[in-house]
């Protein structure tokens, strides 16, 4: 018996972005890549009282470049 991985399409960067911009203290962006605990996190703390987003400006790419090579490999 073979299993077929699907390859789920990539995480867009202006989306996490926007989300980022609009909803980060909500944790909305995290939700978005994927990353459950860390959106629920920010959820009840404000994005980590606001720190945590600020630092989400520089390190979204890296995050996503992660969760797309996950993706392309049928993880995630």
């Amino acid at each position: 018996m073979t299993y077929v991985q699907a390859v789920l399409p990539p995480k867009s960067m202006g989306v996490t972005y926007v989300l980022w911009f609009f909803f980060g203290l909500l944790g909305i962006h995290q939700f978005y890549m994927g990353k459950i605990g860390r959106g629920i996190l920010y959820l009840l703390t404000g994005g980590v009282f606001g720190i945590m987003w600020i630092i989400d400006l520089f390190t979204i790419p890296g995050q996503l470049r992660e969760v797309n090579a996950q993706r392309a490999v049928g993880i995630g």
